[in-house]
């Protein structure tokens, strides 16, 4: 019986081909980012950020949390964030290492949080959602922040509590009230914009900061200030921005509203 597989005889195997190499897809920047497990929508924005970006790569890694947003849920992902931020591209340096959680970054705090990740990747720059506003708020000179949230009233606590004990004002602050993250992701961009809307009519601000990476804001962001006339930024957007500007990626970008021009 002719037991030899069928082409066995006239296949050529040419090894060893000559090759060169290249800095690769990610020859400005290696950005790492933690998503949160039931997160749906940070990927989708920064993606759309960075797409027109040669040369900087964006590689995810997904950390377990619990859907419903509550103090004790938020602090409870602290252990997890090392070996989340462990699993992208091991043995390879990483330019920004970004936290995808903007309540939990207040809620364990910021350090703890860049602890965690420079325990496996200590050369790495960090940055989280919280991290990105308050250096966005810098770069737009804003004092007076007005805040739109989705969460319950607990969570709202740390927040407004956390950004004022960092010197910022907070006259007008908004949520929706909603502690599942699913339904969050599904909060339309009109009703965001209303939301923005509603704040700005109760209180003078220089910018607005819309909290949680669930939330989709970025898109709508140059829009929503051409009929405004005030800065705004969220969670995804800040934190894009602020990664972007830790791996020296300075490009204007002014689709992506007036952040992006700094």
């Amino acid at each position: 019986m002719n037991d030899r597989s069928p082409g066995k005889d006239t296949m050529q195997l040419i090894e060893h081909l000559p090759f060169e190499t290249d800095a690769g897809i990610a020859s400005r920047a290696r950005i790492g980012l933690l998503v949160l497990a039931t997160d749906f929508t940070i990927e989708h924005e920064w993606r759309a950020i960075m797409a027109g970006l040669k040369g900087v790569a964006l590689y995810e890694s997904r950390i377990l949390n619990d859907a419903q947003i509550t103090p004790e849920t938020l602090r409870a992902m602290e252990p997890r964030i090392a070996a989340a931020t462990d699993v992208i591209l091991p043995g390879s340096p990483l330019d920004v290492v970004a936290y995808g959680c903007t309540s939990a970054s207040m809620a364990i705090g910021e350090e703890k949080v860049f602890e965690r990740i420079r325990s496996v990747r200590p050369d790495a720059k960090c940055t989280t959602p919280i991290t990105g506003a308050f250096a966005a708020f810098h770069a737009l000179k804003a004092k007076r922040i007005g805040v739109l949230t989705p969460y319950r009233a607990d969570v709202n606590r740390i927040v407004a509590d956390y950004i004022q004990a960092r010197g910022f004002d907070v006259p007008v602050f908004g949520s929706f009230n909603e502690q599942d993250d699913g339904v969050v992701s599904r909060i339309t961009p009109a009703s965001v914009k209303r939301g923005v809307q509603t704040i700005l009519s109760h209180a003078a601000v220089d910018a607005v900061f819309v909290s949680c990476t669930s939330v989709r804001l970025a898109e709508a962001a140059r829009d929503i200030e051409t009929e405004t006339g005030v800065p705004i930024t969220s969670s995804n957007h800040a934190m894009a921005w602020h990664a972007l500007r830790l791996a020296g990626v300075d490009d204007v970008m002014p689709q992506w509203g007036r952040l992006f021009e700094r």
